[in-house]
C-alpha cells in the first residue's frame, strides 16, 4: 500500500482529486469505479469544478458504482442513482449511457449481480476504483464476515452501517436493510484502488486496514493484497497508525 497522510481533510480531498484527474487525462477512456457517502461529496464537487475550469473531460469515461440499496427504485431521492446524478453526473460531460449502478429493485437479485459483473468485464475491467471505508472496516457494502473472494451480490447491512446512513433518509423512513454491492474480489480486480478516509471516527478502521491482519473482520484489509492501492487520510484518520513516521518519511504531507 501507498499511504499518504495529509495535513487535514481538505488536503486529503485535494490529493484524491489530483490522482483521479491525472488518471483520466492519461486514460481518456478510463473505467472508473465510483463510491458514495459523505466523504465523496466534496471530492465530486471539486471534480465538477475541475471540469468546468477545463482541467479534465469525462466524455470518454465509463463508470460503475460500488452499490445500491435493495428495495428502493432509482428515482428515490435517497437512492445512489439520485446521489450520483445530482452530485456529479449532471454537472460534467459524461455520456449518461456509460454510467452504471446496480438496480435496487431487480426481478432477480442473483441475476442482477451476475449482469453487473458481466458489464464490468465487457467494459474491460475497472482501471481505477474509488473507495471509502466504514467505521467497521467495510468497503462498498461488504460488511465484516464478507468473503475476501466475493463478487457482486446482496449483503445484509449491519446496524452500525444503517445508523451511519440514517442521516441521509427523511425522519421516519426506515433505512434499507439490504444492498447489492460489488464484492471484495470484484474490487481487488481493479487495476488501481484509491481509498479516502478522513476524521477520527475512521482511525481504528484505518489502522486495522493498513497494519492489522488480513481478515474478514476488517474487509478493507484485503487491500493489503492489491498491487496498486493508495490510501489517503488526514491526520485524524491516521492517528492510530503505528508507523506514521515512516509513511510521512516516504511521502511528506501526503505527496
Amino acid at each position: 500500500m501507498k499511504v499518504l497522510i495529509c495535513p487535514d481533510r481538505d488536503a486529503a480531498i485535494e490529493r484524491a482529486k489530483g490522482i483521479i484527474i491525472d488518471h483520466v487525462n492519461a486514460k481518456p477512456k478510463a473505467v472508473l469505479g465510483l463510491a458514495t457517502g459523505g466523504t465523496m461529496v466534496p471530492l465530486y464537487e471539486r471534480l465538477v469544478s475541475a471540469y468546468q475550469a477545463g482541467a479534465v473531460s469525462f466524455a470518454g469515461v465509463t463508470t460503475f458504482n460500488l452499490d445500491e440499496y435493495i428495495g428502493i427504485p432509482p428515482e428515490h431521492p435517497c437512492s445512489y442513482h439520485t446521489y450520483m446524478r445530482d452530485i456529479l453526473f449532471q454537472h460534467i460531460d459524461i455520456d449518461q449511457s456509460r454510467t452504471h449502478l446496480p438496480h435496487g429493485m431487480p426481478d432477480d437479485v442473483d441475476a442482477e449481480g451476475e449482469r453487473y459483473e458481466a458489464e464490468i468485464t465487457a467494459a474491460g475491467g475497472i482501471s481505477l476504483q474509488l473507495l471509502g471505508i466504514g467505521k467497521n472496516g467495510h468497503i462498498g457494502f461488504n460488511e465484516p464476515s464478507s468473503s475476501l473472494a466475493s463478487r457482486t451480490r446482496v449483503k445484509t447491512l449491519t446496524e452500525t452501517t444503517r445508523n451511519a446512513n440514517r442521516q441521509y433518509f427523511p425522519e421516519g423512513e426506515e433505512t434499507p436493510r439490504f444492498a447489492l454491492t460489488m464484492g471484495i474480489g470484484t474490487i481487488l480486480d481493479a487495476r488501481e484502488c484509491l481509498l479516502i478516509a478522513t476524521g477520527a471516527d475512521k482511525a481504528q478502521a484505518v489502522a486495522d486496514m493498513i497494519e492489522g491482519a488480513v481478515s474478514a473482520a476488517c474487509p478493507a484489509s484485503a487491500l493489503q493484497f492489491h498491487r496498486h492501492a493508495t490510501i489517503i487520510t488526514d491526520q485524524e484518520a491516521a492517528s492510530q497508525l503505528r508507523l506514521t513516521d515512516y509513511y510521512q518519511h516516504v511521502h511528506p504531507d501526503g505527496i
